[in-house]
């Protein structure tokens, strides 16, 4: 038996407490030496990094919070063997961890051999299992290696034995690195097994296709599938989608019919589409498909809507083609009238009633007819509160077309009370601005556009934004705003439909005040009015002084555009215009008219048919 004396005694009792307490101490140390280290990585210092994480425990340095960063330290040293060393121990001891795999190629590729690098992420990548193909292209991603991505993928696909799956995460990957390809034919082999998935396969494609040429890829290969398989309707519609984004509509208008008889929707499709296309001006496409309601779901649910959308639609032609036909504003209401006989006087069809009304008071000059047909409107038994005060606006503009504003405003603040929020509301907040603003009371006016600059409304907004800027840039120095008065009684004459009155009143505008800072704003006025009294020549020999002149370069792309479509529109000649969109592409990639220039600029070339 072994004895200890006393001092022997304390001494063992000293090394069994040392031993106790330098565990938690020497764990406690190692934690700030990996922190401390991490901190010398990302400050660049990675000399002292590589000698703390060299100084920590086997499996700390293998760890998968570690690794990474130990061997970015001896990376950056080039250390490449040492760090080739740890992780292929690494590798070695903890399989499972997919990471290293990729990890290991990066090293090869640091050092330069590619070949290395490459037959290590084929290993990777062949020895994949399914719950670790996304972990593995995940890392590929981060290494910014998408091409490996794709393989990992594409290998797990191979593995679940389904030619879809990963098909969101190819999509997605498709998109980042712009693979437009590859990224088209993956979305339709997406929708064609899973047609729940047309949101996201829309979504994803509306952000990635930016160049003509991919649109028109997408729309052959629709179309090639649509005429193959008829029986799946996604493609249908899909291709719906695409042409209405590409402004279509003659096209769209083909599969919005499709789709509407094989879900028997009685013209609902058709009617949806129609409205689109009215919206964006392609009147003959919106008329086709109103009449196409009309003539097949004559006893459906949609056949009144579609009666009347028609007229109006024709009105909207109408009215937007220059000078205005008055034979053909008879002929319009005539056929309002027969929309009313046919389908009666009803809250349904007050719309018809307003239409009628506007047509006499702006185009005939028949004001008392007008103001009788919107007093019925206003007066008709469960007419919803937004069709009358829609028509409480219109007898209002009436008022100010005889020179009463004070009825006028009276009717313009009944409307904003009713519909306070909301852009009925901020529509006669508006016209009120406008009445004051043609009654030279420039501050009353600008303070309705203060509050209208942040109308949820665009298109108010906007309206509201330039009406602000003419007034704010026009008063500035000229604080009685003489001049503006005069110009603002001219944009009454114009809203009076007075044109000829109005051209008068910039000519002598424009000869009073030389050099004003309006003089750009009566040219463009007065081009716009010459258009609508068809003297097209006069319009594009006074917006040349504009687009001609860099003094009035705010409105020179304006002026620039506005003489392409009087080119297309109203003389035909389809090379000018062609020629002149381009310029506003070129000269003007800021300006608000660019989307637009282009569209009508690919329609001329030919890029559509």
């Amino acid at each position: 038996m072994l004895y200890l004396n006393l001092r022997q005694f304390r001494s063992l009792l000293l090394v069994l407490l040392g031993m106790t307490l330098s565990a938690p101490l020497r764990a406690q140390q190692e934690g700030g030496d990996i922190a401390l280290a991490r901190e010398y990585v990302r400050k660049g210092e990675n000399e002292k990094a590589a000698f703390l994480f060299g100084r920590l425990r086997a499996d700390e340095q293998l760890a998968p919070n570690v690794l990474p960063d130990y061997v970015s330290a001896l990376q950056s040293l080039k250390r490449h063997k040492d760090a080739e060393k740890l992780v292929k121990k690494a590798v070695r001891q903890q399989p499972k961890e997919v990471s290293y795999g990729v990890l290991l190629g990066g090293i090869y590729t640091a050092s330069g051999d590619q070949a290395a690098a490459t037959k290590q992420y084929e290993r990777v990548i062949s020895q994949l299992t399914g719950e670790q193909v996304v972990p593995v292209a995940t890392e590929f991603m981060k290494r910014k290696l998408p091409e490996w991505a794709e393989k990992t993928y594409l290998r797990g696909r191979q593995l679940a034995g389904n030619e879809t799956e990963f098909a969101p995460q190819l999509i997605q990957l498709y998109t980042q690195s712009g693979q437009n390809a590859p990224l088209m034919a993956e979305t339709l082999r997406l929708i064609r097994d899973d047609d729940q998935q047309l949101p996201f396969v829309r979504n994803m494609l509306q952000n990635s296709l930016r160049e003509e040429k991919d649109f028109e890829a997408l729309e052959k290969i629709l179309l090639t599938n649509v005429q193959q398989q008829p029986d799946q309707a996604v493609y249908s519609e899909l291709l719906l989608w695409l042409q209405v984004q590409r402004r279509d509509f003659t096209g769209a208008l083909v599969q919005a019919k499709a789709l509407d008889r094989r879900a028997r929707a009685e013209g609902g499709r058709v009617l949806d589409l129609a409205a689109i296309a009215q919206r964006n001006k392609d009147y003959e496409s919106a008329i086709a498909g109103y009449e196409y309601v009309i003539r097949e779901h004559r006893q459906g649910p949609f056949y009144p809507v579609a009666r009347q959308r028609l007229v109006q639609t024709r009105e909207e032609q109408v009215r937007n083609t220059f000078p205005i036909d008055v034979a053909k504003i008879r002929s319009l209401i005539t056929e309002y009238e027969q929309v009313l006989t046919e389908l009666g006087r009803t809250p349904e069809t007050a719309p018809v009633l307003r239409n009628m009304a506007t047509l006499y008071a702006f185009q005939l000059d028949d004001k008392p007819k007008a103001m009788t047909l919107l007093q019925q409107v206003i007066d008709m038994p469960r007419a919803s509160l937004n069709v009358v005060d829609d028509a409480k606006l219109n007898l209002a503009d009436i008022y100010l077309l005889r020179n009463e504003p004070w009825e006028a405003t009276l009717l313009y603040s009944q409307v904003e009370k009713t519909h306070k929020d909301s852009p009925v509301g901020y529509d006669a907040k508006l016209r009120n601005a406008r009445l004051n603003y043609y009654a030279g009371n420039f501050k009353l006016a600008q303070s309705h556009l203060d509050i209208l600059k942040q109308a949820t409304s665009r298109e108010i907004a906007n309206d509201a934004m330039q009406l602000s800027l003419l007034i704010t840039d026009n008063t500035a120095q000229d604080t009685s705003g003489v001049a503006l008065r005069e110009y603002a009684a001219v944009e009454q004459l114009v809203f009076q439909n007075k044109l000829a009155e109005a051209l008068k009143g910039l000519d002598n505008l424009l000869q009073k005040y030389p050099g004003h800072a309006l003089t750009d704003d009566a040219w463009y006025l007065k081009g716009q009015l010459q258009r609508r009294t068809g003297d097209y020549q006069g319009a594009i020999t006074t917006l040349s002084r504009i687009t001609g002149n860099p003094k009035y370069d705010v409105l020179s792309d304006d002026a620039l555009f506005l003489t392409a479509t009087i080119m297309e529109e109203d003389l035909k000649d389809n090379a000018k215009a062609q020629e002149l969109y381009n310029q506003v592409l070129t000269k003007y990639p800021g300006s608000i008219y660019v989307a637009e220039a282009r569209k009508r600029f690919r329609k001329l070339r030919g890029d559509n048919s």
